[in-house]
């Protein structure tokens, strides 16, 4: 089995699977305090697999309507969109059966650390993508059970609610290897943080968008 996996991507994997830990002790918690029942809720990791958008949906769930509740988890994974845009030409290179699979596993741990290296050999970069994907995976389900027994009894001066926060901010950090992702990064932030007061949490998309424009001006002017 061991033989299966790529070693460079458990390796890189593993400085980014540390944030993710305390992220799913506050996730599996809100799934053990929503309103949903408790198994709807745990197979949000299993299908929808998205944390922040999971995090959203059980705590939401009984305190909006259905509809904002959809809107709010929509609008979270709209940058998931542009995570696909980004690496469609890798994926172009790959078989019908992976272009089908993959997108399900192409959370944000996943982008950052696959977009870092798209110039390897198809066959390679199959595999470590896939690692990738099973080791964040499976971790994803072990750490939100261990949230929905364990989470309570974790203390609160702890501080786990600001576990999502530090784990992008550590994605971030590592994919800022030049000028514009610098920029890119900071007109993000900037703007996230102007539009905190829009509705259903369109202020990160905006940031998003904002984030990516600047981006691509810096790069388009640096050429």
């Amino acid at each position: 089995m061991l033989s299966l996996l790529d070693r460079q991507a458990i390796r890189d994997g593993f400085p980014l699977l540390l944030p993710a830990i305390p992220f799913g002790f506050v996730l599996g918690l809100a799934m053990s305090e929503s309103a949903m029942p408790i198994g709807v809720a745990y197979s949000s990791s299993l299908f929808l697999y998205a944390g922040a958008a999971q995090l959203a949906l059980v705590t939401l769930v009984g305190a909006a309507s259905a509809w904002a509740v959809a809107v709010a988890v929509m609008v979270i994974n709209l940058r998931h969109v542009m995570y696909s845009a980004a690496m469609a030409p890798s994926f172009e290179e790959q078989p019908r059966w992976f272009r089908i699979l993959a997108p399900m596993f192409l959370i944000d741990q996943v982008f950052a650390l696959t977009s870092l290296h798209t110039d390897l050999e198809p066959e390679r970069f199959r595999r470590y993508y896939l690692t990738l994907a099973a080791m964040f995976y499976s971790a994803w389900q072990v750490l939100s059970v261990l949230g929905i027994l364990f989470g309570a009894l974790v203390p609160t001066s702890w501080g786990l609610g600001f576990a999502p926060a530090l784990m992008f901010a550590g994605i971030v950090v590592m994919m800022l290897t030049n000028r514009p992702a610098v920029i890119a990064a900071v007109v993000a932030a900037a703007v996230c943080f102007a539009t905190l007061g829009l509705p259903n949490r369109s202020g990160l998309l905006v940031g998003a968008l904002a984030g990516i424009s600047a981006g691509f001006l810096a790069e388009s002017r640096s050429r």
